[in-house]
């Protein structure tokens, strides 16, 4: 899904990828561009095809670096080693302590990364994106980590899923409603001077505002077995709807936790 304000085409780093930009750029319906020029601003973003894989780029002189899913090394990587396992936030605010491990639904996947965490601490993780844009960029970076050894078993656990996330939970069986729903809606303030992440600036030009994110807690509230777990900046409001049960606050981000019943192994 698209922002309207955005011009986005598909290019090949070299003529090895061509024929494989070519499908991707007919997959999801944007122009292919055979000779791309990443200082114009003819057109506001790349997605380029290479040999380490899959990149989002934003064009012109002073352009930022190429965002990818990497899953492998970077920010990534240090969380695995050195988050904080189950102390992290994110874990106590999915249920995670002992031996137990909740299935969970990130409906938000964006790039993967809460996603990534909770599958390293153990979870089995089921994703899923409706930006046609950042589901392609996330299934890149996981069939690029299945390749590694070290991540291999950790990315097995997460099931990508491509939609609006809405549709999907209200599809599932009673069987395979998920004990946790994790929701990381963008958040759409429009504060320049504030320092925001490279990555989060290009989704709300590519993907735009999750205008419906209070439509999509009221579902997961209906689906969810245990719990749905809302992540947000620290004094964002409330998505409207119930009040949380509680909250966990850290120095710029919080989760907002609707408990529904007791978390318990399958």
């Amino acid at each position: 899904m698209l922002s309207n304000e955005s011009r986005i085409q598909v290019a090949a780093l070299d003529v090895d990828h061509e024929a494989q930009a070519q499908a991707l750029a007919h997959e999801l319906r944007l122009a292919f561009d055979p000779s791309p020029d990443l200082e114009s601003t003819a057109t506001d973003f790349y997605l380029l095809v290479g040999d380490e894989g899959l990149a989002l780029q934003e064009t012109g002189r002073k352009r930022p670096g190429a965002i990818m899913a990497d899953f492998v090394t970077g920010a990534v990587a240090h969380r695995r080693q050195f988050g904080g396992g189950k102390g992290q936030m994110i874990a106590k605010a999915c249920g995670i302590k002992g031996s137990l491990r909740p299935r969970i639904a990130d409906v938000t996947a964006g790039l993967g990364r809460d996603a990534f965490v909770l599958a390293s601490l153990g979870c089995q993780v089921q994703m899923v994106e409706r930006s046609a844009i950042v589901h392609a960029l996330l299934a890149d970076g996981l069939m690029r980590a299945h390749q590694h050894p070290e991540v291999a078993e950790i990315v097995s656990r997460m099931a990508l899923f491509s939609g609006d996330a809405r549709h999907w939970l209200r599809s599932l069986p009673d069987r395979d409603r998920p004990q946790v729903i994790h929701l990381d809606p963008m958040f759409p303030h429009s504060d320049k001077s504030a320092q925001v992440k490279k990555e989060m600036l290009a989704f709300r030009s590519v993907v735009g505002a999750d205008e419906d994110a209070a439509e999509l807690l009221a579902v997961a509230l209906e689906v969810a077995q245990c719990r749905v777990v809302v992540k947000r900046p620290r004094k964002a409001p409330d998505i409207a709807g119930p009040v949380p049960s509680y909250r966990l606050e850290g120095k710029s981000g919080r989760y907002d936790i609707y408990a529904l019943r007791r978390l318990e192994a399958d």
